[in-house]
Formats: structure tokens, C-alpha cells, sequence
């Protein structure tokens, strides 16, 4: 069997294997740290249509080892298997039950982390496959709500040549998806377990303040084998992202200003051109914290659908919970928003609200609002408790759609 070492990761090896005799071996295995995490969910699903209700018992079960360092090098492999409690009442996308609403929650078994570690006085870099969150995760992130995490197979590379900035490569490729690990013959060209290509993210933040931080970036994305419908064509996905980001916090209040730009990049046969806005405004009073939104995703009125599109992103977090907007409409989708959230009986309580508009016309998609509760319980050091629940209204996009979860987590 061959094993093919990335050039950083050849590197990595170098820089420790020259290090001096100073350091023990054994730390590797002495500082490490066992990794075992559980994670049980119901999940409830009922929409105004044709399928049956989803009704989901999942349990993600994840254990790792986390390894000490030597000389600034360390190791980490982290495997989940996601498993059916009950019944198959759902649609998770690979199990064929078309007939019910989905709940992207398919079961196996997979490595979600293997990589080498090399920390030094100016920075780090890492290669194998790892968990890679980008800023808000707006545009690259983990998908953490999700059973299944989404993990990508690369190099990073972070460099802090002087104090506030922070500078970020990334070549990606393949990417391992919520709807893994397996493909079969219910998936299709939106949803592979595992995208395929070649892809370039670069970000540099530099924080002058606590009032201000600035993050560009720019992601190049060659996504082979994903297409933005199931009958688009592949490569429909493949993008350039070039954006701007202006964070910062002051006596209670908070703020996000971002724009970006998204053209076609790869072998795309659309022609993309659209744009992203964000403007975010929080205030914190006492244990209160209140935000108000407005996000833009822009569209496109040439053919197929050419909207400003996230396919790296963690999107629960973002247009609702619900899970309406995954895909950006060809008219593209503006989202006034506003949340709060509280402590209440030893918890965290927090609310949402989403109006849900076109970019380009006058159609209203909808309304939603959000609720969640989480609280830790007392009885077990790292035991959590989740209570969440969705309610979309449609009006000229979708159906009216109602989630609801219960879930139970144990972190080590």
C-alpha cells in the first residue's frame, strides 16, 4: 500500500525530526487527550405537502485521541458513526424513503478528522482532513448542527507575522459532506457525500482595535461534482467569492459590515455575476443580548440559476432554521432578521425572527421564527440539554413547514 505525503506535510516531519534533543517523545502520547463525545437527537419534521411527517432518532457517536506535542508537532484522529434509533420514518437522503420529509442524518461510519499539526513562533499548519471554519462560517464552515460534520481533505496554513494579523491558506480537495459517508443510489447531484475538485481559500484579518477588525478573503471553489439542482449541469457550484468584512464591539454594542462578490470560476458553465450584503447591529444589556439584520444574497434573471450561492457554509446558522433557503432562489433572497436571547432557570433562551423577500421583483417568501432553549444538567459534568423548534410560513415560495428537536449532548 502507497501513502502519499503532501509537501506540508513532508515538512512538518523535517521541522521536527531537525528539532533538538530537548523534548520527549513520549509527550506525544503523555499530554494527549481521549476525545469521546455523544450526541442523541429527535428530530420532527411536518410540511404542508404530499409526505408523511419525519420522525428521526439519531445518535452520533465520536471518539478520537488528541496527542501531545513535540517540538510544536501533534497528531489528532477523530472517527463518528451515526446510527437509526426506531423506526426509518424519515427521509436522510440515502435510505429511499422519498415518501417522507427529509432529515439529512444518514447512518455509517467515517474518519472525521486524521491530520498532522505543526505549530511555530509565527503560525501553524496542518495537513489531512480537518475541520476548517472560516470567520462566521458565512462561507466555509463545519456544519456542526448536522450529525455528520463536514470536514475537508487538505493543507492550512496560518501565518501571524505581527501582532492583530492573521493570514489564511487553505488548497482543498475533497470535501466530506453531511450526506456521507456513502453515496447510493437515492442521492443525486446535489447532495454527493464527498465534492470532488480543487479549491483555494485565502483570508487575511488584521484587528486594529476592539471596535475594528477587517477580514478579506477571497475563495476560489472547483467543485466537480456538484451541480446547484438535480438536473443542473456539474460544476454549476464552482465559484470566486471576493469579499470584505468589518467587525467590532463598544460599551454594549456590536456591528458587521460586509460586502462580496461572486463570479464563475473552474469549468462553471454558468456566467456568475452577483453580489452579498450584510449589515448587523447588537446590543448587550446586562445578560441580555439583542440583534437586528439585514442580508442580501443577490440574483440573476439570465437562465438556470444564478444566484449568489454558499455551498461551503455552515446554513443552519443562517436564513433560519427551518432549512428553507439552502439553495439561494434565482431571484435571490433578502432577509430582515432580528433575535434576542436571555438566561432563564439556569439556561440560555434565545429567539428569532426572518422576513424572507426576493432580491430581484416583489415576491415575499415567507416568515419564520425560531426558539431554542439549552441548558446544562447538573447531574453530569459535560451533559447538555437542547430544545429547538422551527415554524416557517410560506407565502409565494414553498410550503409552511414546522421542526422541532430534542437533544442531548456529552462532551468528555
Amino acid at each position: 500500500m502507497k501513502i502519499r505525503m503532501t509537501p506540508i506535510a513532508l515538512a512538518l516531519l523535517a521541522c521536527a525530526s531537525s528539532a533538538g534533543a530537548g523534548e520527549n517523545l513520549g509527550d506525544l502520547f503523555r499530554d494527549g487527550k481521549p476525545i469521546l463525545d455523544l450526541r442523541y437527537r429527535y428530530e420532527h419534521v411536518d410540511q404542508d405537502n404530499a409526505l408523511n411527517n419525519a420522525n428521526a432518532q439519531t445518535i452520533r457517536t465520536r471518539v478520537g485521541f488528541q496527542s501531545g506535542k513535540w517540538y510544536g508537532l501533534s497528531g489528532l484522529i477523530e472517527a463518528d458513526n451515526v446510527s437509526r434509533i426506531g423506526d426509518a420514518s424519515y427521509n436522510s437522503t440515502r435510505n429511499g424513503q422519498g415518501d417522507y420529509s427529509v432529515v439529512a442524518d444518514p447512518d455509517g461510519s467515517e474518519f472525521n478528522q486524521a491530520l498532522l499539526r505543526y505549530d511555530f513562533a509565527l503560525g501553524n499548519a496542518v495537513a489531512g482532513r480537518q475541520r476548517i471554519n472560516l470567520d462566521n462560517q458565512r462561507f466555509v464552515g463545519g456544519v456542526a448542527w448536522r450529525q455528520n460534520e463536514q470536514t475537508y481533505d487538505g493543507v492550512l496554513g496560518q501565518l501571524k507575522p505581527i501582532d492583530g494579523l492573521t493570514l489564511t491558506y487553505a488548497y482543498i480537495d475533497n470535501i466530506n459532506t453531511v450526506f456521507g459517508p456513502d453515496d447510493n443510489r437515492f442521492d443525486n447531484r446535489t447532495n454527493p457525500a464527498n465534492i470532488d475538485g480543487h479549491s483555494h481559500l485565502l483570508n487575511a484579518q488584521y484587528l486594529f482595535s476592539p471596535a475594528l477588525t477587517v477580514t478579506a478573503y477571497s475563495y476560489l471553489l472547483g467543485l466537480d461534482n456538484l451541480a446547484n439542482a438535480p438536473a443542473a449541469p456539474f460544476g454549476s457550484l464552482s465559484s470566486k467569492t471576493t469579499g470584505l468584512r468589518f467587525t467590532g464591539a463598544l460599551s454594549g454594542l456590536s456591528y458587521a459590515l460586509e460586502y462580496a462578490r461572486q463570479t464563475d470560476y473552474a469549468d462553471n458553465p454558468l456566467e456568475l455575476s452577483s453580489e452579498y450584503y450584510l449589515a448587523e447591529l447588537g446590543y448587550s444589556l446586562s445578560s441580555v443580548a439583542l440583534k437586528a439584520g439585514y442580508e442580501v444574497l443577490g440574483g440573476d434573471e439570465g437562465p438556470g440559476n444564478r444566484a449568489f450561492q454558499t455551498p461551503l457554509a455552515t446554513k443552519h446558522a443562517f436564513q433560519g432554521w427551518a432549512d428553507i433557503f439552502l439553495t439561494t432562489p434565482a431571484d435571490g433572497i433578502k432577509d430582515s432578521y432580528l433575535s434576542a436571547s436571555m438566561p432563564l432557570l439556569g439556561g440560555t433562551v434565545t429567539g428569532m425572527y426572518h422576513d424572507y423577500r426576493a432580491e430581484l421583483g416583489s415576491s415575499h417568501y415567507g416568515d419564520e421564527i425560531n426558539i431554542s432553549y439549552a441548558r446544562p444538567i447538573p447531574l453530569l459534568k459535560g451533559l447538555t440539554a437542547l430544545a429547538k423548534y422551527a415554524r416557517y410560513d410560506a407565502d409565494n415560495a414553498n410550503v409552511d413547514t414546522d421542526k422541532l428537536w430534542l437533544q442531548a449532548q456529552y462532551s468528555y
